[in-house]
């Protein structure tokens, strides 16, 4: 069956969900189209040159790869047309008229594996290009392949409002225009100087020359001249390059309306030389925010300043993937596979050379700039957590950056670094304490740090998710043991522990009576050396998943093993009187169901009958 010259199609739903967010959400940032457009047509010229390193006649009577950027005042029209790779009808329809399709997928699925490799990730045709919808009221995209006769270009057209139309043209030159047609208030943009501005702001380190018409008389003319600086700003030496020229690199090269944060740029010479210029954003950037996707992008990797691909996962670690940057080497093969990309030596030397540089930048930051480095940790401080268990070498590096809120910190504020904790350990404390909870309320309030209050010992108090998970690959710093305060058995000083043994045997018949009462619900009933004031609470073992981990792996649909906790007693607290004096059977029950339940909750776990616990609290308020 053939396909029809020309048709009208309707959006995905996911295209009509994100033209609307962007054309309401980026209206205060509506510039941003040019950038979007621009970096879209870099792509495309990236590709043709990669693939006309295979056919060189694909290049053929125009070798000279560029962007042009135009205006039409009457037509009230801008064009930003590429001499790249271009497109197919069927490549139009995936690229624009599907979203998670990029074109760069569908290009790397008709190449060989071994091309595969070299060619992944460059460049996205993706959701940037709506942006167009926030300035125009129609965009047309003109395209022809490369490797296409005349005959075969597509036209491709919308209002944006939910149907486009497909059509069969000819076009005499390969590549990609994508004109829009402006709305009615957007003049500002039908001028030269606005324009100009904008591709020096955010597209002048572009790597291929970007044109723009001669004005003669306030009129375009049919002379071209080229406005951006086309070159390798990380090539250049530090001195001759501004703040504001690497902060304007920055915004182009990761897609972003902010300032970075701080940034590295250092140069390596010797058997193997490579430049690097790594940044770190003062926000989640988005794929971070949402998750992260299936392909992790943000460094890109050139072999003398040629873009091969967006090489994240080879030269960074995943706790890593907030940073954004260039890394420019001199001597790796441009036709490796990406099977040996991962095995090369080279790149694991760079691989090495940045994460030492980020580290060493985010070292900086805390050492001489604390309002920087609480930005950083506000964004990033989870995201660097994962690097405990991932990244064994640069574990006590990364454990020294940590922060968190203690029993002697500033409430809630995430600021206490274990060195901070190490400084202030009492003379004969050898053990890290900290506990883990949902909430940063329900680790100041746990009744496990009573005994330690009491004492004058510090505990951290770790309420991020991922905190138990990391803190299981964490299990000694600077020569000190880290230990959960709920955890296994408390280690008591020779008085601590005759006072313990002494109150075992003066509460083995409550003891009893508790074990029996309670059943199976509980593996152990025993005297807490942890409570002064609180009547029970839950000892897990040394190597048990918190309550509220395992809560929350349950929701996600995990299978979690049923364990019997151990409870612990406070003997002198009134509660524990209460049901040792008890002489019902009934009421004796429901009280020390609610001793085990109100020692649950608190330790984050979920009830197995809260209808029954209510009913039970009902009964001993009135009874």
């Amino acid at each position: 069956m053939t396909t029809p010259t020309a048709e009208t199609r309707k959006f995905e739903a996911e295209v009509a969900q994100v033209l609307h967010l962007v054309t309401h959400s980026l209206y205060s940032h509506k510039e941003i189209f040019l950038r979007e457009l621009i970096s879209n047509a870099s792509d495309a010229c990236d590709k043709l040159r990669f693939e006309s390193i295979a056919k060189p006649e694909l290049l053929a009577g125009d070798a000279e790869l560029h962007i042009d950027v135009s205006w039409d005042p009457a037509a009230r029209t801008i064009t930003v047309r590429d001499n790249g790779v271009g497109m197919s009808r069927d490549e139009v329809v995936a690229n624009i008229g599907t979203i998670a399709s990029s074109g760069t997928r569908r290009f790397l699925e008709a190449m060989s594996s071994e091309q595969k490799s070299d060619a992944r990730l460059i460049g996205q045709f993706g959701v940037g290009f709506y942006s167009s919808f926030v300035v125009a009221d129609k965009v047309t995209v003109l395209s022809r392949r490369a490797d296409a006769p005349a005959s075969d270009g597509v036209k491709w057209e919308s209002d944006g409002k939910g149907e486009y139309s497909l059509e069969q043209v000819d076009l005499a030159e390969r590549g990609t225009a994508v004109i829009l047609h402006l709305k009615a208030d957007e003049d500002e943009f039908l001028k030269r100087w606005p324009l100009r501005s904008l591709i020096t702001r955010y597209s002048d380190h572009v790597a291929f020359p970007i044109r723009m018409p001669v004005e003669k008389d306030d009129q375009p003319t049919d002379e071209w001249e080229t406005v951006n600086a086309a070159s390798a700003l990380w090539a250049k030496p530090k001195s001759e390059i501004s703040e504001e020229d690497y902060q304007s690199f920055y915004k182009s090269l990761g897609h972003d309306f902010n300032d970075a944060l701080a940034w590295t740029h250092n140069r390596v010479e010797g058997s193997q030389s490579f430049t690097t210029l790594l940044y770190i954003p003062s926000q989640p950037p988005f794929e971070l925010m949402m998750g992260g996707r299936d392909e992790r992008k943000g460094l890109k990797l050139y072999i003398k300043r040629v873009f091969i691909m967006d090489a994240a996962e080879e030269l960074l670690p995943n706790y890593l993937r907030f940073v954004r940057g260039v890394v420019d080497a001199d001597d790796l093969p441009l036709n490796v596979s990406r099977e040996i990309l991962q095995q090369n030596r080279q790149l694991e030397r760079i691989k090495s050379a940045c994460v030492k540089r980020v580290l060493d930048l985010i070292e900086k930051l805390a050492r001489d700039e604390p309002e920087k480095f609480e930005t950083f940790y506000k964004a990033f401080g989870n995201t660097l957590k994962e690097g405990i268990a991932e990244d064994h070498a640069n574990r006590e590096r990364i454990a020294k950056l940590l922060r968190f809120a203690s029993t002697k910190g500033e409430g809630n504020a995430q600021k206490v670094s274990l060195d901070d904790y190490i400084a202030r350990m009492a003379i004969g404390q050898d053990i890290i304490w900290y506990i883990t909870a949902d909430s940063y309320a329900a680790a100041a309030g746990s009744p496990q740090l009573e005994a330690f209050k009491a004492k004058g010992i510090e505990v951290l108090l770790m309420s991020d998710r991922i905190d138990e998970w990391m803190i299981g690959s964490l299990t000694e710093y600077a020569g000190k043991k880290l230990r959960n305060v709920a955890k296994g058995e408390l280690p008591l000083d020779e008085a601590d522990k005759k006072q313990q043994e002494e109150a075992s045997r003066a509460a083995e018949p409550l003891l009893k009576k508790l074990k029996e009462l309670l059943g199976d619900r509980v593996g152990e009933v025993k005297v807490s050396a942890r409570l002064t004031d609180s009547p029970s609470c839950l000892a897990l073992s040394d190597y048990e998943m918190a309550p509220h981990l395992a809560r929350l792996l349950r929701e996600a649909g995990h299978d979690m093993p049923a364990n019997k906790p151990t409870l612990e007693i406070n003997p002198q607290h009134p509660l524990l009187k209460r049901v040792e004096a008890e002489g019902d059977g009934v009421k004796a029950e429901d009280l020390a169901s609610l001793l085990l339940e109100q020692a649950e909750i608190a330790a984050g776990a979920q009830l197995a009958d809260p209808a029954a616990f209510v009913q039970r609290l009902n009964r001993v308020l009135l009874g």
